[in-house]
């Protein structure tokens, strides 16, 4: 007997990717149930071949459901993730909203699947930027420990959401096609929709991904320092991030800097990333090898290279990693969550609610 799964947000660029990986994945479904805002409800969407109505999400619209993939923003799944597992099914988030919350697992299935045994009826994915870093340095903690990450990422313009997929694209045809300088295009989105001030994202790089904190980190900063820890389950280790968009459509790409309790032998962490579910080793400089973006796409992986020891501090290490952050980054991640609750029998009806009702 199969389940029945819910896709909140099925419409946007995440939810359009969770369809193609529920389409391709392991799980047994008996039926898919596409959920959307007013704007999107009654559009007809495939699932195998088969048409598929989008639904309004409501309160209501969650009996029978056993699995909820919500990727609707954050407000979408405070409001109504309740309301789901009031009704029985399991949660699997991709929002931000309950990451930090106490009584909710935030799982990376290769690195903390044990996380997920005592969940309450809700899941959380980590922030796209957090899940490819965690991939890349899991095998490194295992087997030498972590003191330290220092991460500058270099993130794709569809971690903003179509709208900026859109944006980047009508500005590079601006600026190739019509002949307008970068500084005067159109920008209405980018860096953060919420913020003031908009800038262009073509020919530019903006070292601002969501809204400033009162400590000047932004919050996808500090979303990547605290998301860390808790993954990890050791607040000792001290992260540090700078997020910057650039004009990539998809995959993000991350320059990491490490430093591990015990010293770790080059080649021993080569083979120990290659070795690791979900990791893929790209490293031959003497070939130029190493993780590129534009590889990337479409590939559910996590790739690593440019490994290699830092000139001056004996435990240091440098690498380069790259994810699609559509995928491994959000849409099979949260699929990934699903298929581990359903092989480890994880997908039952909560006893206590523990979410309030809004």
């Amino acid at each position: 007997m199969g389940y029945t799964v819910a896709i909140v947000g099925a419409t946007g660029a995440v939810g359009t990717q969770m369809i193609k990986m529920l389409e391709e994945s392991t799980l047994p479904i008996d039926q898919v149930r596409y959920l959307s805002s007013s704007r999107s409800a009654g559009k007809v969407l495939a699932f195998k071949e088969q048409e598929v109505t989008v639904e309004l999400t409501t309160e209501d619209a969650f009996e029978g459901v056993d699995i909820a993939l919500f990727s609707a923003g954050g407000s979408t799944s405070a409001k109504f993730a309740p309301y789901a597992v009031k009704a029985g099914a399991v949660v699997v988030d991709n929002t931000s909203h309950f990451r930090q919350h106490p009584d909710v697992p935030l799982v990376v299935p290769e690195v903390n699947a044990h996380a997920l045994e005592n969940h309450n009826g809700i899941v959380s994915c980590p922030n796209c930027s957090t899940i490819q870093m965690m991939v890349a340095l899991e095998p490194i903690r295992q087997k030498w420990g972590l003191s330290r990450i220092i991460v500058s990422t270099y993130q794709a313009v569809s971690g903003a959401g179509q709208s900026a997929i859109n944006e980047t694209q009508d500005q590079l045809k601006q600026v190739l096609n019509d002949g307008i300088n970068p500084k005067d295009v159109t920008a209405n989105i980018l860096p953060s929709g919420g913020d003031k001030k908009h800038y262009p994202i073509a020919f530019n790089a903006l070292p601002q991904i969501d809204v400033f904190t009162d400590n000047d980190y932004t919050y996808e900063e500090m979303k990547m320092t605290k998301e860390t820890k808790k993954i990890m389950e050791d607040d000792n280790i001290a992260v540090s991030a700078t997020c910057v968009r650039i004009p990539v459509l998809s995959a993000h790409s991350e320059s990491v800097y490490i430093e591990t309790k015990e010293v770790a032998p080059i080649a021993a962490v080569k083979e120990a990333i290659a070795a690791f579910p979900g990791a893929v080793l790209e490293d031959d400089p003497s070939q130029q090898i190493y993780p590129q973006a534009v590889n990337a796409v479409g590939s559910r992986d996590t790739f690593v290279g440019r490994i290699r020891k830092d000139l001056d501090q004996e435990n240091g290490i440098h690498m380069w990693v790259v994810s699609d952050n559509l995928l491994k980054g959000a849409a099979w991640n949260s699929v990934q969550i699903a298929e581990t609750l359903h092989e480890k029998g994880f997908v039952r009806p909560t006893t206590a609610l523990k979410f309030e009702l809004n």
